[in-house]
């Protein structure tokens, strides 16, 4: 069962949140919380919902800029809804990645993305078309594994960009609130890796607001085998004690050595069974 874990978990889950001084330990299939950073935002930008809802006053078109709270894997798919939008302006949402800290920048930030940001290095950020940011349209951006940036709403398929995102440092989102778009929220991140798709979680209660959509993980139930929240599944020394249920097959390691199996063999299946209607 170890060796099951250690095979899924793939990357380490304990996860920045919005300030250097929080952290958040949740299971193998969770991308750790995403919010907007609360410390580097526009001038003209206001957070609110737990920081998933990033506004700016109607009244510019520019001074929008936000960031992701932690860092974004490569192809991690950042996921937001424009919520609202203006026709007094030209242009719309501006997307991309940094591998600038939000919590080094300077402040106040640069008024617009290009080509304040672009013109320097360590940013990559491109245009989205006024037609896919209308309010209510959702929006997904990542990067691949090639280092283009991509795009993709609800009403089209993907688009690329641009190339040449800087893969070798860690990433993080940027999103100018530009133009006609006056509001987003950022809704819950994904990430397919093979036969499973691991999401992003909601912030924890501290620093959300209470109306913020309850963690749904990619197999119910699956969680930590103490009472200590804090030593998840997800640990790289996770040991399952004799007389405790398979969190994955739900059958007593004991039982299944008794019987000559293996808790690695009923877990596998369970999983290719539970995950095989997700896909």
């Amino acid at each position: 069962m170890k060796t099951l874990i250690n095979m899924l978990k793939g990357e380490g889950n304990t996860h920045p949140v919005v300030t250097s001084e929080k952290s958040h330990k949740c299971d193998w299939c969770c991308l750790g919380p995403l919010t907007f950073h609360c410390q580097a935002v526009g001038d003209m930008v206001c957070l609110s919902q737990g920081g998933r809802l990033a506004k700016r006053m109607e009244g510019t078109f520019r001074n929008g800029l936000v960031f992701s709270s932690r860092e974004v894997r490569v192809q991690e798919r950042v996921r937001l809804r424009v919520e609202n939008d203006l026709f007094n302006w030209h242009g719309a949402l501006r997307v991309g990645f940094t591998t600038v800290s939000p919590t080094s920048r300077s402040l106040p930030l640069p008024c617009i993305a290009i080509p304040n940001l672009t013109d320097t290095g360590g940013h990559w950020v491109a245009p989205v078309h006024e037609s896919l940011c209308r309010a209510g349209s959702e929006l997904e951006f990542w990067v691949s594994h090639g280092g283009a940036l991509y795009v993709k709403s609800n009403t089209s398929q993907k688009h690329m960009l641009l190339r040449g995102v800087d893969r070798s440092k860690p990433l993080w989102a940027i999103i100018d609130i530009y133009g006609q778009t006056c509001s987003i929220l950022l809704q819950r991140s994904k990430k397919t890796k093979c036969f499973w798709t691991r999401q992003s979680c909601p912030a924890p209660k501290c620093i959300t607001s209470t109306n913020s959509d309850n963690f749904d993980c990619l197999i119910p139930g699956v969680s930590s085998l103490c009472s200590n929240s804090n030593k998840c599944i997800s640990g790289p020394d996770v040991e399952i004690p004799q007389d405790k249920c398979c969190v994955v097959c739900q059958e007593k390691e004991q039982r299944l050595s008794e019987r000559g199996g293996s808790p690695l063999v009923g877990a596998t299946l369970k999983i290719f069974l539970m995950l095989g209607t997700r896909i």
